[in-house]
């Protein structure tokens, strides 16, 4: 599977489509045309239609697509659409909880990216993770704080959602996907808060998180980014290595072998951040 590096998948919803455009040129990594939560239940067709109607006139966009969950009635429509066209690089399943959802999926010859947003996907993580197709994980904290009963935004929320990201994580690592995405953050103009948590999953080993507007690309990018400090650091480390010193203290700390690899890493995400 792709190990593309993704920090940002923007949302749009299949019901407003003149808005697709305006959020592939947002700068996200991904554009996520949505049929589920973004679209009201009788919207639903005339989204499905839309979506395909954009596609036929713009065959060389490129969109993952939320279908709507597999005990919806569309879910089975939503993914025959999917299958037809090309410009569809990818399925976002959400209500993941089974490893045959996720095969129905894979079956229209799309990578799936399971959203983790219940107790049951929680508990089936390690067959979720491990199933033909999945490209990488996503983690639904709204929903899946609804199905726990938590309440939002208590510190006892935090800690359970923090224990359901550490799953996460740990089943992505066990079987080699490519880095997860954090949940949205729904407060369009709390930037401050959007940096603090990007920065917060950023350090949990998250690789990036959907987003609900396209204002929130460009504050994502940023919290990914190293700072001066961590960007000094490495390069010192890097050179350090580079001497032909296996093993070398710097600034009173050791330097080996794991430490110049998360050297070079820091390195690399900044290459990818310019």
């Amino acid at each position: 599977m792709s190990q593309a590096v993704v920090r940002s998948a923007l949302f749009v919803p299949a019901s407003r489509p003149e808005r697709i455009p305006k959020a592939l040129a947002s700068g996200a990594d991904r554009v996520i045309v949505d049929l589920e939560d973004a679209v009201e239940e009788a919207a639903k067709e005339q989204a499905r239609d839309n979506l395909e109607a954009f596609l036929l006139e713009h065959p060389q966009a490129q969109v993952l697509v939320r279908v709507n969950a597999p005990d919806h009635w569309s879910h089975e429509a939503d993914l025959a659409l999917c299958q037809r066209h090309e410009g569809v690089r990818g399925i976002l399943l959400p209500k993941a909880e089974t490893a045959e959802q996720v095969r129905l999926a894979h079956a229209t010859g799309k990578p799936v990216w399971p959203i983790i947003e219940s107790a049951r996907g929680l508990v089936a993580l390690p067959l979720l993770a491990a199933s033909v197709g999945v490209e990488r994980l996503s983690f639904g904290s709204l929903d899946l704080g609804l199905d726990l009963n938590l309440r939002t935004g208590s510190e006892a929320a935090e800690q359970v959602l923090a224990h359901a990201r550490y799953a996460v994580l740990l089943h992505t690592r066990v079987a080699n996907l490519a880095a997860p995405l954090d949940g949205v953050y729904p407060s369009i103009q709390d930037t401050d808060g959007l940096r603090w948590h990007t920065e917060f999953v950023r350090d949990m080993g998250f690789g990036g998180a959907l987003c609900i507007h396209p204002s929130q690309v460009k504050v994502i990018h940023q919290a990914l980014q190293p700072s001066a400090a961590e960007l000094d650091w490495a390069r010192r480390v890097v050179a350090g290595a580079e001497s032909g010193a296996g093993v070398f203290t710097l600034d009173g700390q050791m330097v080996d072998a794991p430490v110049i690899l998360r050297a070079r890493a820091t390195l690399e995400r900044l290459t990818q951040d310019n």
